[in-house]
Protein backbone atom coordinates (compact mmCIF):
# COMPACT_ATOMS: atom_id res chain seq x y z
CA UNK A 1 0.00 0.00 0.00
CA UNK A 2 2.84 2.40 1.02
CA UNK A 3 4.32 1.66 -2.58
CA UNK A 4 1.24 2.48 -4.21
CA UNK A 5 0.83 6.07 -2.39
CA UNK A 6 4.26 6.66 -3.36
CA UNK A 7 3.64 5.69 -6.70
CA UNK A 8 0.37 8.25 -7.20
CA UNK A 9 2.49 11.03 -5.38
CA UNK A 10 5.39 10.83 -7.67
CA UNK A 11 3.00 10.71 -10.68
CA UNK A 12 0.26 13.72 -9.14
CA UNK A 13 3.94 15.71 -8.42
CA UNK A 14 5.28 15.45 -11.87
CA UNK A 15 2.07 16.47 -13.53
CA UNK A 16 1.95 19.56 -12.14
CA UNK A 17 5.40 20.42 -11.82
CA UNK A 18 5.64 19.76 -15.91
CA UNK A 19 2.19 21.89 -16.66
CA UNK A 20 3.68 24.57 -14.06
CA UNK A 21 6.86 24.93 -16.08
CA UNK A 22 5.17 24.79 -19.17
CA UNK A 23 3.00 27.91 -18.29
CA UNK A 24 6.20 29.66 -16.19
CA UNK A 25 8.49 29.63 -19.50
CA UNK A 26 5.90 30.44 -21.63
CA UNK A 27 5.02 27.35 -23.40
CA UNK A 28 1.36 27.67 -23.13
CA UNK A 29 1.22 31.06 -23.07
CA UNK A 30 -1.21 33.91 -21.04
CA UNK A 31 -4.50 33.36 -23.16
CA UNK A 32 -4.49 29.93 -24.27
CA UNK A 33 -6.38 27.40 -23.20
CA UNK A 34 -4.50 24.38 -21.53
CA UNK A 35 -5.04 20.34 -22.84
CA UNK A 36 -8.72 18.93 -21.51
CA UNK A 37 -9.05 17.29 -18.29
CA UNK A 38 -8.91 14.10 -20.28
CA UNK A 39 -6.20 14.14 -22.14
CA UNK A 40 -4.02 15.12 -19.27
CA UNK A 41 -5.80 12.33 -17.17
CA UNK A 42 -4.26 10.21 -20.33
CA UNK A 43 -1.00 11.82 -21.02
CA UNK A 44 0.11 11.41 -16.79
CA UNK A 45 -2.33 8.23 -16.10
CA UNK A 46 -3.85 9.70 -13.34
CA UNK A 47 -7.62 9.88 -12.98
CA UNK A 48 -9.65 12.97 -13.71
CA UNK A 49 -10.44 13.65 -10.00
CA UNK A 50 -6.87 13.60 -9.20
CA UNK A 51 -6.42 15.66 -12.64
CA UNK A 52 -8.66 18.50 -11.10
CA UNK A 53 -7.26 18.73 -7.48
CA UNK A 54 -4.07 19.61 -9.61
CA UNK A 55 -5.50 22.28 -11.40
CA UNK A 56 -7.31 23.38 -8.61
CA UNK A 57 -3.92 24.01 -7.28
CA UNK A 58 -3.31 26.10 -10.64
CA UNK A 59 -6.24 28.09 -10.22
CA UNK A 60 -5.13 28.48 -6.36
CA UNK A 61 -1.68 30.15 -7.78
CA UNK A 62 -3.22 32.36 -10.01
CA UNK A 63 -1.83 30.62 -13.10
CA UNK A 64 -5.04 29.67 -14.62
CA UNK A 65 -8.76 30.32 -14.60
CA UNK A 66 -11.59 27.57 -15.18
CA UNK A 67 -14.12 28.91 -17.49
CA UNK A 68 -17.29 26.61 -17.16
CA UNK A 69 -17.96 25.05 -20.41
CA UNK A 70 -15.02 26.00 -21.81
CA UNK A 71 -11.94 24.53 -20.28
CA UNK A 72 -8.83 26.14 -17.95
CA UNK A 73 -6.94 29.24 -19.80
CA UNK A 74 -3.58 30.56 -18.44
CA UNK A 75 -3.85 34.01 -16.96
CA UNK A 76 -1.50 36.47 -15.35
CA UNK A 77 -2.52 39.40 -12.43
CA UNK A 78 0.10 41.85 -12.38
CA UNK A 79 0.24 41.75 -8.51
CA UNK A 80 0.48 38.01 -8.94
CA UNK A 81 3.53 36.14 -7.11
CA UNK A 82 6.04 35.53 -9.67
CA UNK A 83 8.03 32.27 -10.11
CA UNK A 84 11.84 32.89 -8.83
CA UNK A 85 15.32 30.93 -10.51
CA UNK A 86 19.02 31.41 -10.06
CA UNK A 87 20.58 32.63 -12.84
CA UNK A 88 24.62 32.70 -11.39
CA UNK A 89 27.55 34.72 -13.36
CA UNK A 90 31.16 34.57 -11.82
CA UNK A 91 32.43 37.84 -10.36
CA UNK A 92 34.99 38.66 -13.03
CA UNK A 93 33.18 38.57 -16.20
CA UNK A 94 32.52 41.95 -18.33
CA UNK A 95 29.26 40.67 -19.49
CA UNK A 96 27.32 40.94 -16.06
CA UNK A 97 26.09 44.13 -16.92
CA UNK A 98 24.56 42.78 -20.50
CA UNK A 99 23.50 39.71 -18.71
CA UNK A 100 21.22 42.57 -16.54
CA UNK A 101 19.47 43.82 -19.56
CA UNK A 102 19.01 40.46 -21.25
CA UNK A 103 16.89 39.36 -17.85
CA UNK A 104 14.91 42.10 -17.93
CA UNK A 105 13.68 41.38 -21.52
CA UNK A 106 13.16 38.17 -20.80
CA UNK A 107 11.67 38.48 -17.74
CA UNK A 108 8.81 41.30 -20.03
CA UNK A 109 8.31 38.34 -21.99
CA UNK A 110 7.99 36.30 -19.29
CA UNK A 111 5.46 37.55 -17.01
CA UNK A 112 5.70 34.86 -14.57
CA UNK A 113 9.36 34.65 -13.84
CA UNK A 114 11.64 36.25 -12.19
CA UNK A 115 15.43 36.21 -12.60
CA UNK A 116 17.94 36.46 -9.70
CA UNK A 117 21.06 37.05 -10.41
CA UNK A 118 23.88 35.90 -8.54
CA UNK A 119 27.52 36.75 -8.33
CA UNK A 120 29.82 34.20 -7.14
CA UNK A 121 33.51 34.73 -7.01
CA UNK A 122 35.42 33.40 -9.86
CA UNK A 123 37.97 31.56 -6.95
CA UNK A 124 36.90 28.11 -6.93
CA UNK A 125 33.25 28.45 -8.92
CA UNK A 126 33.07 25.49 -10.09
CA UNK A 127 33.28 23.59 -6.67
CA UNK A 128 30.72 26.25 -4.98
CA UNK A 129 28.19 25.74 -7.93
CA UNK A 130 28.96 21.99 -7.81
CA UNK A 131 28.44 22.12 -3.63
CA UNK A 132 25.73 24.49 -3.93
CA UNK A 133 23.70 21.67 -6.39
CA UNK A 134 24.43 18.85 -4.20
CA UNK A 135 23.12 20.40 -1.44
CA UNK A 136 19.35 21.51 -3.18
CA UNK A 137 20.15 25.22 -3.15
CA UNK A 138 22.23 25.51 -6.72
CA UNK A 139 21.68 28.02 -9.15
CA UNK A 140 19.02 26.99 -11.98
CA UNK A 141 20.85 28.32 -14.83
CA UNK A 142 24.75 29.06 -14.84
CA UNK A 143 27.66 30.19 -16.88
CA UNK A 144 30.35 28.43 -16.90
CA UNK A 145 33.92 29.53 -18.64
CA UNK A 146 35.87 26.70 -20.72
CA UNK A 147 38.21 26.59 -17.33
CA UNK A 148 35.41 25.98 -15.33
CA UNK A 149 33.66 23.70 -18.15
CA UNK A 150 37.24 21.35 -17.60
CA UNK A 151 36.88 21.91 -13.92
CA UNK A 152 33.29 20.50 -13.64
CA UNK A 153 34.51 17.94 -16.19
CA UNK A 154 37.45 16.61 -13.72
CA UNK A 155 35.36 16.43 -10.66
CA UNK A 156 33.03 14.61 -11.72
CA UNK A 157 30.25 17.07 -12.14
CA UNK A 158 29.06 16.74 -15.75
CA UNK A 159 26.15 14.40 -14.51
CA UNK A 160 24.59 17.81 -12.67
CA UNK A 161 24.56 19.42 -16.40
CA UNK A 162 21.00 19.02 -18.50
CA UNK A 163 21.88 17.82 -21.73
CA UNK A 164 20.10 20.82 -23.81
CA UNK A 165 20.53 21.90 -27.06
CA UNK A 166 18.25 24.69 -28.45
CA UNK A 167 16.70 25.33 -31.68
CA UNK A 168 17.61 27.66 -34.55
CA UNK A 169 21.03 28.00 -32.40
CA UNK A 170 23.99 27.48 -34.56
CA UNK A 171 27.41 28.14 -33.27
CA UNK A 172 30.98 27.29 -34.40
CA UNK A 173 31.81 23.45 -34.09
CA UNK A 174 35.47 24.75 -31.93
CA UNK A 175 33.01 26.75 -30.09
CA UNK A 176 30.68 23.89 -29.33
CA UNK A 177 33.21 21.38 -28.70
CA UNK A 178 34.57 23.53 -25.49
CA UNK A 179 31.20 22.46 -23.86
CA UNK A 180 30.79 19.23 -25.04
CA UNK A 181 31.32 15.82 -23.01
CA UNK A 182 31.24 12.55 -23.84
CA UNK A 183 29.72 13.59 -27.37
CA UNK A 184 26.54 15.81 -25.32
CA UNK A 185 26.34 19.62 -25.04
CA UNK A 186 26.62 20.35 -21.43
CA UNK A 187 26.34 23.58 -21.70
CA UNK A 188 25.04 26.04 -24.04
CA UNK A 189 28.06 28.05 -25.80
CA UNK A 190 26.83 32.14 -25.14
CA UNK A 191 30.22 33.89 -25.82
CA UNK A 192 33.63 33.54 -27.40
CA UNK A 193 37.10 34.94 -28.27
CA UNK A 194 40.14 33.92 -30.15
CA UNK A 195 43.59 35.03 -28.81
CA UNK A 196 44.24 37.51 -31.23
CA UNK A 197 46.54 40.71 -31.64
CA UNK A 198 45.54 44.39 -30.78
CA UNK A 199 47.72 47.13 -31.36
CA UNK A 200 48.05 51.26 -30.80
CA UNK A 201 47.61 52.90 -34.18
CA UNK A 202 50.01 55.61 -33.05
CA UNK A 203 53.16 53.16 -32.46
CA UNK A 204 53.07 51.59 -35.41
CA UNK A 205 52.66 52.40 -38.95
CA UNK A 206 49.33 51.63 -40.79
CA UNK A 207 51.50 49.70 -43.38
CA UNK A 208 52.41 47.39 -40.30
CA UNK A 209 49.19 46.50 -39.10
CA UNK A 210 48.95 43.30 -41.61
CA UNK A 211 51.59 40.76 -40.28
CA UNK A 212 51.58 37.71 -41.55
CA UNK A 213 54.88 36.03 -40.62
CA UNK A 214 56.89 35.63 -37.40
CA UNK A 215 59.38 37.38 -39.19
CA UNK A 216 57.85 40.19 -40.05
CA UNK A 217 56.19 40.29 -36.12
CA UNK A 218 60.15 40.49 -34.36
CA UNK A 219 60.80 43.34 -37.30
CA UNK A 220 57.70 45.40 -36.31
CA UNK A 221 57.99 44.85 -33.00
CA UNK A 222 62.09 46.36 -33.29
CA UNK A 223 60.60 49.06 -35.52
CA UNK A 224 58.14 49.73 -32.43
CA UNK A 225 60.44 49.33 -29.57
CA UNK A 226 61.65 52.78 -27.91
CA UNK A 227 64.61 52.76 -25.51
CA UNK A 228 65.66 56.30 -24.28
CA UNK A 229 69.06 57.63 -23.81
CA UNK A 230 69.30 56.43 -19.95
CA UNK A 231 68.64 52.42 -21.82
CA UNK A 232 64.96 52.88 -20.55
CA UNK A 233 62.38 51.28 -22.46
CA UNK A 234 59.59 54.17 -23.01
CA UNK A 235 57.92 51.27 -25.48
CA UNK A 236 57.98 47.72 -25.92
CA UNK A 237 57.08 46.51 -29.33
CA UNK A 238 55.13 43.58 -28.34
CA UNK A 239 53.93 41.69 -25.25
CA UNK A 240 52.37 38.29 -24.36
CA UNK A 241 51.56 36.99 -21.06
CA UNK A 242 52.73 33.46 -19.74
CA UNK A 243 49.50 32.37 -19.05
CA UNK A 244 48.65 29.07 -20.23
CA UNK A 245 45.60 30.71 -22.58
CA UNK A 246 48.56 33.14 -23.76
CA UNK A 247 51.75 31.70 -24.94
CA UNK A 248 50.78 28.23 -26.46
CA UNK A 249 49.79 29.64 -29.69
CA UNK A 250 53.44 29.57 -30.63
CA UNK A 251 53.31 26.12 -29.79
CA UNK A 252 50.03 25.75 -32.14
CA UNK A 253 51.73 27.80 -34.87
CA UNK A 254 55.25 26.35 -35.10
CA UNK A 255 52.66 22.87 -35.39
CA UNK A 256 53.79 21.77 -31.94
CA UNK A 257 51.14 20.83 -28.98
CA UNK A 258 51.44 18.94 -25.64
CA UNK A 259 49.64 15.29 -27.09
CA UNK A 260 49.38 13.59 -29.81
CA UNK A 261 46.94 10.51 -29.53
CA UNK A 262 47.52 10.40 -26.11
CA UNK A 263 51.20 10.54 -26.41
CA UNK A 264 53.12 13.60 -25.07
CA UNK A 265 54.93 15.26 -27.52
CA UNK A 266 56.36 18.20 -25.66
CA UNK A 267 60.03 17.05 -26.31
CA UNK A 268 59.72 18.03 -30.03
CA UNK A 269 61.73 20.15 -32.49
CA UNK A 270 58.85 22.13 -33.12
CA UNK A 271 58.10 23.21 -28.99
CA UNK A 272 61.75 23.73 -28.39
CA UNK A 273 61.63 26.09 -32.07
CA UNK A 274 58.26 27.97 -30.14
CA UNK A 275 59.84 28.56 -26.95
CA UNK A 276 62.68 29.44 -27.98
CA UNK A 277 61.31 32.60 -30.50
CA UNK A 278 59.48 33.35 -27.27
CA UNK A 279 62.63 33.77 -24.98
CA UNK A 280 64.39 35.34 -27.88
CA UNK A 281 61.61 38.40 -28.02
CA UNK A 282 62.42 38.96 -24.38
CA UNK A 283 66.41 38.27 -24.03
CA UNK A 284 67.65 38.24 -27.28
CA UNK A 285 66.00 40.96 -29.18
CA UNK A 286 64.25 42.87 -26.07
CA UNK A 287 60.88 43.88 -27.84
CA UNK A 288 58.86 42.46 -25.04
CA UNK A 289 58.92 42.63 -21.49
CA UNK A 290 59.70 39.92 -19.31
CA UNK A 291 57.08 38.39 -17.43
CA UNK A 292 57.55 35.35 -15.29
CA UNK A 293 54.32 34.59 -14.19
CA UNK A 294 50.94 34.35 -15.64
CA UNK A 295 48.95 37.66 -15.42
CA UNK A 296 47.03 38.61 -18.27
CA UNK A 297 46.53 41.99 -16.97
CA UNK A 298 50.21 42.78 -17.10
CA UNK A 299 49.90 42.94 -20.63
CA UNK A 300 46.70 44.81 -21.00
CA UNK A 301 48.14 47.76 -18.11
CA UNK A 302 50.56 48.34 -20.65
CA UNK A 303 48.93 48.61 -23.48
CA UNK A 304 46.33 51.23 -22.21
CA UNK A 305 49.27 52.98 -20.49
CA UNK A 306 50.77 53.35 -24.27
CA UNK A 307 53.46 51.61 -23.08
CA UNK A 308 53.36 48.26 -25.51
CA UNK A 309 52.43 49.16 -29.35
CA UNK A 310 51.09 45.76 -29.49
CA UNK A 311 49.57 42.83 -27.37
CA UNK A 312 48.10 39.00 -27.60
CA UNK A 313 44.65 39.35 -25.77
CA UNK A 314 41.11 38.32 -26.60
CA UNK A 315 38.00 40.19 -27.38
CA UNK A 316 37.19 40.15 -23.81
CA UNK A 317 39.70 42.60 -22.44
CA UNK A 318 39.24 44.57 -25.36
CA UNK A 319 36.18 45.75 -23.29
CA UNK A 320 38.53 47.83 -21.08
CA UNK A 321 39.96 49.85 -24.26
CA UNK A 322 37.04 51.65 -25.02
CA UNK A 323 38.17 54.65 -23.59
CA UNK A 324 42.09 54.11 -23.44
CA UNK A 325 42.41 57.68 -25.03
CA UNK A 326 44.07 55.84 -28.49
CA UNK A 327 42.77 55.04 -31.62
CA UNK A 328 43.47 51.39 -31.56
CA UNK A 329 42.47 47.99 -33.81
CA UNK A 330 43.16 44.68 -33.78
CA UNK A 331 44.37 41.99 -36.12
CA UNK A 332 44.88 38.06 -36.63
CA UNK A 333 48.32 36.20 -35.07
CA UNK A 334 50.82 35.83 -37.74
CA UNK A 335 51.49 32.40 -39.47
CA UNK A 336 54.23 30.49 -38.84
CA UNK A 337 53.91 27.17 -39.90
CA UNK A 338 50.06 27.10 -39.40
CA UNK A 339 47.66 29.84 -39.28
CA UNK A 340 46.17 28.58 -35.45
CA UNK A 341 45.30 30.72 -31.96
CA UNK A 342 43.56 30.11 -29.09
CA UNK A 343 40.10 29.84 -28.21
CA UNK A 344 37.96 30.40 -24.97
CA UNK A 345 34.77 30.80 -24.78
CA UNK A 346 31.30 31.01 -21.83
CA UNK A 347 28.75 28.71 -21.87
CA UNK A 348 24.94 28.63 -20.36
CA UNK A 349 24.85 25.14 -17.85
CA UNK A 350 21.29 23.88 -16.75
CA UNK A 351 20.70 22.53 -13.47
CA UNK A 352 19.73 18.91 -14.22
CA UNK A 353 18.22 18.62 -10.41
CA UNK A 354 16.34 22.14 -10.91
CA UNK A 355 12.44 21.93 -10.25
CA UNK A 356 12.08 24.32 -12.64
CA UNK A 357 13.96 22.88 -15.74
CA UNK A 358 11.21 24.27 -18.42
CA UNK A 359 11.98 27.61 -17.18
CA UNK A 360 16.31 27.06 -16.96
CA UNK A 361 15.70 25.85 -20.86
CA UNK A 362 13.62 28.77 -21.71
CA UNK A 363 15.98 31.79 -20.00
CA UNK A 364 18.98 29.99 -21.73
CA UNK A 365 16.82 29.72 -25.14
CA UNK A 366 16.73 33.45 -24.82
CA UNK A 367 20.13 34.38 -23.90
CA UNK A 368 20.76 32.65 -27.33
CA UNK A 369 18.42 34.03 -29.85
CA UNK A 370 19.47 35.90 -32.23
CA UNK A 371 17.33 39.23 -29.89
CA UNK A 372 19.80 38.86 -26.94
CA UNK A 373 22.92 37.65 -28.43
CA UNK A 374 22.47 41.01 -30.36
CA UNK A 375 22.41 42.99 -27.49
CA UNK A 376 25.73 41.60 -26.33
CA UNK A 377 26.94 42.74 -29.63
CA UNK A 378 26.09 46.31 -30.14
CA UNK A 379 27.14 46.93 -26.51
CA UNK A 380 30.42 44.94 -26.24
CA UNK A 381 33.77 43.73 -27.79
CA UNK A 382 32.54 40.38 -26.54
CA UNK A 383 32.16 37.99 -29.48
CA UNK A 384 28.33 36.59 -28.86
CA UNK A 385 28.52 32.40 -29.70
CA UNK A 386 25.52 32.51 -32.30
CA UNK A 387 27.24 32.65 -35.91
CA UNK A 388 24.46 34.46 -37.13
CA UNK A 389 24.83 37.58 -34.95
CA UNK A 390 28.16 37.10 -34.64
CA UNK A 391 29.55 37.01 -38.26
CA UNK A 392 26.67 40.01 -39.38
CA UNK A 393 29.18 42.72 -40.03
CA UNK A 394 26.08 45.20 -40.67
CA UNK A 395 26.20 44.99 -36.70
CA UNK A 396 28.79 47.42 -35.43
CA UNK A 397 28.93 49.89 -33.13
CA UNK A 398 32.05 52.28 -33.47
CA UNK A 399 31.80 53.34 -29.36
CA UNK A 400 32.97 49.60 -28.98
CA UNK A 401 34.25 48.03 -31.77
CA UNK A 402 37.42 48.44 -33.29
CA UNK A 403 37.32 48.44 -37.01
CA UNK A 404 38.62 45.23 -37.60
CA UNK A 405 36.42 43.60 -35.29
CA UNK A 406 35.15 41.21 -37.65
CA UNK A 407 38.92 40.16 -37.92
CA UNK A 408 38.04 36.94 -35.87
CA UNK A 409 36.25 35.20 -38.60
CA UNK A 410 39.67 34.78 -40.40
CA UNK A 411 40.30 32.90 -37.44
CA UNK A 412 37.62 30.54 -36.23
CA UNK A 413 38.84 27.66 -39.09
CA UNK A 414 41.96 27.16 -36.91
CA UNK A 415 41.05 28.09 -33.92
CA UNK A 416 42.20 25.38 -30.79
CA UNK A 417 40.45 25.31 -27.66
CA UNK A 418 42.43 24.43 -24.94
CA UNK A 419 40.56 21.38 -24.23
CA UNK A 420 42.62 19.81 -27.12
CA UNK A 421 45.56 20.33 -25.22
CA UNK A 422 44.84 16.58 -23.92
CA UNK A 423 45.44 17.94 -20.53
CA UNK A 424 44.60 17.28 -17.37
CA UNK A 425 44.18 21.38 -14.94
CA UNK A 426 46.84 20.04 -12.89
CA UNK A 427 49.13 19.07 -15.52
CA UNK A 428 48.43 22.19 -16.79
CA UNK A 429 49.44 24.07 -13.79
CA UNK A 430 52.16 22.13 -13.52
CA UNK A 431 54.01 22.74 -16.69
CA UNK A 432 53.02 26.58 -15.93
CA UNK A 433 55.21 25.88 -12.80
CA UNK A 434 58.15 24.19 -14.59
CA UNK A 435 58.32 26.98 -16.92
CA UNK A 436 59.04 29.69 -14.76
CA UNK A 437 62.97 28.85 -14.85
CA UNK A 438 62.49 29.47 -18.24
CA UNK A 439 60.74 32.77 -18.38
CA UNK A 440 63.39 34.51 -16.54
CA UNK A 441 65.84 32.97 -18.71
CA UNK A 442 67.33 30.93 -15.83
CA UNK A 443 67.17 27.22 -17.94
CA UNK A 444 67.68 26.12 -21.59
CA UNK A 445 64.65 25.21 -23.64
CA UNK A 446 65.87 21.59 -24.13
CA UNK A 447 66.02 21.27 -20.54
CA UNK A 448 62.97 22.49 -19.51
CA UNK A 449 61.11 20.26 -22.49
CA UNK A 450 62.56 17.51 -22.18
CA UNK A 451 61.48 17.86 -17.76
CA UNK A 452 57.43 18.57 -19.23
CA UNK A 453 57.80 15.87 -21.39
CA UNK A 454 58.92 13.68 -18.71
CA UNK A 455 56.16 14.69 -16.63
CA UNK A 456 53.52 14.09 -18.93
CA UNK A 457 54.63 10.44 -19.73
CA UNK A 458 54.97 9.87 -16.29
CA UNK A 459 51.09 11.11 -15.61
CA UNK A 460 52.58 12.59 -12.35
CA UNK A 461 51.57 16.14 -11.35
CA UNK A 462 54.05 18.09 -9.18
CA UNK A 463 52.66 19.37 -6.06
CA UNK A 464 52.48 23.05 -6.66
CA UNK A 465 53.15 25.31 -3.83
Amino acid sequence: MLRKKDDFQEKFQHFLRKLRNEILSGKIKRGEFILPENTLSQQFELSRVSIRKGLAELVEEGLIEKIPGKGNRVVFQENQNKQSIKLAWFSTSYEIDVVKKIIKMFEQKNPFVKVELEIYPNDSYAKTILSAIKTGNGPDVFILSDHHFRDVTELNGTRYLEEHTPKNFKTYSAVSRMFTHQNKQKAVPFVFSPVVICYNKDLIKKSESNIKSWNQLLQVSKDSTVVNNDSIVETFGFCFSSAPNRWPVFLLQNGGGFRKDGESIMNQKANKEALQYCVDLMYKHKVSPVFTHGSNQLAEDLFMKKRAAMILTTYYFMNEFKDCGFDWDVMQLPKQKEPATLLLGGGLGINSDSAYKEVARSLVDFMVSDEAQMVIKQNMCTIPASCRIAANEDIMNKDNHPENYHVFLKSMEHAVPVKDFGLTQDEIISIQYELHLLWANMERVDDVCERVQDLLENKSVMNVK
